[in-house]
């Protein structure tokens, strides 16, 4: 996928619409981003909940029919913008599957 380099866009430093660079970031998972998120086992071993009793569904054996095999060939690829003259750069919370991102 070719992109271009440069683009205007908001930046929520600024408050208005700037020149920003674009750069790839790499989507990243659900456990480094929230690491104590609702489902997360770390969250529920800092409960206590690890020791006592019924687990829940950490028990419960995984299912070897609707088990999924293989990798994916793609990684969610997320653009990092960068204000040219704040020099603060975000990120817009769509990304998408691409093998190769190119910037022109």
């Amino acid at each position: 996928m070719k992109l271009p380099k440069t683009r205007k866009t908001y930046c929520p430093k600024c408050k208005k619409h700037t020149e920003h660079k674009i750069a790839e970031a790499k989507k990243k998972t659900p456990s480094t981003a929230h690491p104590m998120g609702k489902g997360s086992k770390k969250r529920a071993k800092l409960r206590g909940r690890m020791g006592l009793g019924s687990k829940g569904r950490y028990s419960k054996k995984p299912l070897s029919k609707f088990k999924m095999t293989g990798k994916k060939q793609t990684k969610k690829i997320d653009l990092r913008y960068t204000c040219t003259i704040c020099k603060k750069s975000h990120t817009v919370g769509k990304a998408w599957r691409a093998k190769k991102v190119e910037f022109k």
